[in-house]
């Protein structure tokens, strides 16, 4: 049940990267210096890949404590 572990830690993976690309979509928008509603609108397109992006890395590390508890 090895594969797991690494299974889960590349799926944690994708999820950490997403959130990465998730806060520098931000921060770029914020050295723009947009305006509220530009701002708001940046942000509501991010928000559903953020939770996503966590989402994605909570089952990675959930694959992963599996893949522990069946070694």
């Amino acid at each position: 049940m090895e594969y797991l572990i690494w299974i889960g830690a590349g799926v944690s993976l994708l999820g950490l990267m997403g959130l990465v690309w998730c806060i520098v979509t931000v921060a770029q928008a914020r050295r723009a210096k947009l305006g509220d509603e530009e701002m708001r609108a940046v942000v509501a397109r991010v928000l559903p890949l953020n939770m996503g992006a966590l989402f994605l890395s909570m089952i990675g590390l959930g694959i992963v404590i599996v893949g522990i508890f069946l070694t």
